[in-house]
């Protein structure tokens, strides 16, 4: 048998419990032919040395078994996944460069030789849980690989994947306080999780103007997430470009009297630029299209189509994207820095609360700003370095390419395969993995897996893991709440961990409120009920009033009106009644001329009129 490390290595080797009797290239068998002077024999999910002249190879326990001995009898034998080695004097290494010989010791790590293996916290490191196998031992996160190399959290509902979350980007913003973060949180769990290190963005403070989406994303709001009418798709795709060309020419010729009138055809503008224009100027361009002649058999398309956009556009839930759209002009460089934290000023990071917004373009706001976080990154050249975390992925990069928004799949996959040469890194967090894209996933180096009991999780998860541990995968049904294993590039090696506890104050939401009991003594009375219903109501109603304005229903407010750039023109056609079937009242003609003339919130929160017939159900 070959000798265990000699007295000049700084590694102080256990003592031996068993021999090596088979290597292949990726793994290792041990026969157990001792008990520890502990007493405890290794077990799934730990850790053994092999003794080598040069080093000391790292195994992980996959498989404990007994069996039948050469000699008669049965022995115990123990099958390792080879992780890594510690040279004599060095650091630990992945991979192996010397391989064990039949023969040599095999030994239990002593929390010497763990503390080598997985470091100390230091300026490029951070602690973020407790190994299993000796929890005086911490697991660190190299920061550096974690975020560059993307990462994704995976678990199913329950097991403390929000809290595990929220411990990694604390992490991240002590170690790296100038990287800035933006995090998509559909359920509205992180907002208290991060202090006053965090700007909370919700409907009620996002300025998102319509005209910074593209003509995908455009569509897609138009028509409430539905397919777009073909007519009135490609009737959009060649208005848009002149609205916008027509807002340039105005803003030209208010800054230079003598400015020489342009064909806006010539502006050079396409439906997916994002340069400012006025639904007043797209509304007034339609309605001039459908007055000619030669449109008069699509009238009732174009009156269908500007019936649409008035209704989005009134609704007070989209008032996050009209009101004061064009205020200021081009806003665009405001709107990046309020989002991307540019400069920080102390709150380096944006959580984006997704649950207040309209179910119907909740998928197009996340498009606008996983592409907005991407083209910046490529036009700075990778300036200002970005981490952008999804919770929820699977709603927003589908495997099934027929469900789902395609734009913000494809924006997130281009964050995947492209964004880290651009300074934008992705993180993912989802409690089902087999649904999201694989291409997408497969670009996260880092992966710390939670409980998952769906086979076809576990499936995705074994072919996205390209370390020798991806044995361990099969014991993750039986994973407790917090523990975790951590595979990749952010992490020395394969780790069975459990996250740190988070105290109350900064647990997420989900699982701080996560509770089936009731104080008996708990005020749920007339007057709470009426407080949830004063919310409920207020989400849909517009955001510019004060709450205290809604008491009265009988006396509704006085609805300000911002006042426009310039007058629309008035139209010079009254369309003919439409040749398919409406409401017998009002008349179609009558209904355009009251949409065009109507104040914003007209018909909607502090009126009793309910909506016109001709508004979609949704909105009944």
């Amino acid at each position: 048998m070959r000798p265990p490390l000699g007295p000049q290595s700084s590694l102080s080797v256990p003592e031996q419990i068993g021999r090596v009797v088979a290597v292949n290239g990726a793994t290792a068998t041990v026969e157990l032919t001792m008990r520890p002077g502990a007493g405890e024999l290794p077990t799934v999910g730990k850790f053994m040395g092999l003794a080598t002249s040069k080093a000391l190879i790292l195994g992980m326990v996959t498989e404990v078994s007994e069996g039948p001995a050469p000699a008669g009898g049965f022995r115990k034998v123990a099958h390792l996944d080879l992780m890594g080695e510690l040279p004599a004097g060095g650091r630990f290494q992945r991979g192996v460069t010397e391989y064990p010989n039949i023969g040599d010791s095999a030994h239990t790590l002593g929390e010497r030789e763990l503390r080598q293996v997985y470091g100390a916290a230091d300026g490029d490191h951070a602690s973020i849980g407790d190994l299993q196998q000796n929890t005086d031992i911490g697991v660190h996160i190299d920061i550096d690989s974690l975020v560059s190399r993307h990462f994704a959290v995976l678990g199913a509902t329950g097991v403390g994947k929000s809290s595990g979350v929220a411990i990694i980007l604390q992490k991240i913003l002590d170690r790296r306080p100038n990287l800035r973060i933006f995090l998509v949180d559909p359920h509205n769990e992180y907002g208290r999780c991060f202090g006053d290190r965090a700007q909370v963005m919700t409907p009620r403070n996002l300025r998102l103007p319509f005209w910074l989406f593209n003509f995908e994303e455009t569509v897609d709001a138009f028509f409430g997430g539905r397919p777009g009418v073909e007519e009135e798709v490609e009737i959009l795709s060649e208005v848009i470009p002149l609205a916008k060309a027509a807002y340039l020419q105005y803003r030209n010729n208010n800054n230079s009297m003598l400015a020489k009138r342009r064909d806006p055809r010539d502006a050079g503008f396409t439906a997916d630029t994002p340069v400012p224009y006025r639904i007043e100027d797209l509304i007034n361009l339609l309605d001039e299209r459908m007055g000619k002649l030669e449109n008069r058999s699509r009238a009732a398309v174009y009156h269908k189509l500007i019936g649409r956009i008035q209704t989005f556009r009134n609704h007070p839930r989209y008032a996050f994207m009209f009101e004061n759209a064009n205020i200021g002009g081009d806003t665009m460089a405001e709107i990046i820095s309020s989002l991307f934290r540019l400069p920080a000023d102390g709150k380096p990071m944006t959580i984006m609360q997704l649950a207040g917004f309209p179910a119907e373009v909740v998928d197009s706001v996340v498009s606008v700003l996983c592409r907005m976080a991407f083209d910046f990154g490529l036009w700075s050249d990778g300036a200002a370095p970005l981490l952008f975390v999804c919770e929820e992925a699977h709603r927003y990069a589908p495997a099934d390419k027929a469900i789902g928004f395609g734009p913000t799949r494809r924006a997130l996959s281009r964050i995947a395969k492209e964004g880290r040469k651009y300074g934008v890194f992705l993180g993912l967090i989802t409690q089902r993995p087999a649904e999201i894209d694989p291409t997408i996933i497969s670009q996260c180096s880092t992966l710390f897996v939670m409980r998952l009991s769906n086979d076809r999780d576990q499936t995705l998860i074994r072919s996205a893991v390209s370390d020798a541990a991806a044995n361990l995968l099969s014991f993750i049904p039986s994973l407790g709440t917090r523990e975790v294993f951590a595979f990749g590039y952010g992490v020395a090696l394969p780790t069975r961990m459990r996250f740190k506890e988070l105290p109350p104050a900064l647990r997420p939401a989900s699982e701080a409120s996560g509770n089936t009991r009731t104080d008996a003594s708990a005020n749920i009375g007339r007057d709470m009920i009426s407080s949830v219903i004063d919310r409920w109501r207020s989400a849909t109603m517009s955001h510019r009033m004060a709450g205290d304005e809604y008491a009265d229903y009988d006396a509704p407010p006085v609805q300000p009106q911002m006042q426009p750039a310039y007058a629309p023109q008035a139209p010079a056609y009254q369309p003919p009644a439409p040749a398919y079937p409406s409401p017998p009242a009002p008349q179609p003609s009558a209904l355009r001329s009251s949409l065009l003339k109507k104040p914003l919130d007209a018909g909607f929160g502090g009126s009793s009129n309910p909506p016109p017939p001709g508004f979609p159900s949704r909105y009944r």
